[in-house]
């Protein structure tokens, strides 16, 4: 069996050699393992379908379940989902950070679920990749979500590159919301962000009514 390839990083200060292995392997459709603030995740080019479809075949993710994605900032998101006064306040507020909106696409009748991290590495290559990537845990489906290099590395033989920077904090998952109906947010998953919280913040914000 040919060994994982798997290089150390500083998930808070990426070196630029290591994010660019990182990023040529996510520019020719392969898959990377990342930390990330919760867990370990499977990071692939969001656009290109062929990537995609090689992360839902390592997980044996059903396809009607679609990939969440991370990108570097505002102005990525910015160019592919329209984000309303909803979106924007919640972003304001809540991003970086493991809050994940569901909002529509800019083309289309499609929605994605999406978020910009509070760990570097993540942003870093969405933004070295220059679109936004793919933010699934990086598990077979139904298993644990992990929190390390070598959880990964035991479980995943398939992916083309594993990121190892160090243990995650674990804990729970992003939260997850779908802003796309207006009014208050819909909870889909709960998460790390307290669906209270957000409810809160909206109330006590003056610029929802």
């Amino acid at each position: 069996m040919v060994d994982l390839r798997r290089i150390r990083v500083d998930p808070r200060a990426p070196a630029e050699p290591v994010l660019a292995q990182a990023v040529e392997v996510l520019s020719r459709s392969g898959v990377v393992a990342y930390p990330t603030e919760t867990f370990y995740g499977l990071g692939a080019a969001a656009l290109d379908e062929d990537a995609c479809q090689r992360v839902f075949e390592i997980k044996g993710r059903p396809r009607d379940s679609p990939l969440p994605w991370i990108v570097a900032d505002l102005g990525q998101i910015e160019s592919v989902a329209r984000l309303d006064r909803l979106s924007r306040l919640l972003v304001s507020r809540f991003w970086p950070g493991p809050l994940t909106l569901v909002v529509p696409l800019s083309r289309g009748q499609g929605t994605v679920a999406v978020r910009v991290s509070s760990l570097p590495i993540a942003r870093a290559l969405a933004k070295g990749l220059g679109a936004p990537i793919t933010a699934t845990s990086a598990n077979r489906a139904g298993e644990p979500a992990p929190v390390t290099a070598d959880e990964v590395a035991q479980r995943l033989r398939e992916i083309d590159l594993l990121l190892d920077g160090g243990p995650c904090a674990g804990g729970l998952p992003s939260t997850i919301v779908d802003v796309t109906a207006g009014g208050r947010p819909i909870l889909v998953r709960a998460g790390a962000v307290a669906y209270d919280d957000i409810l809160r913040f909206l109330d006590e914000s003056p610029t929802v009514g």
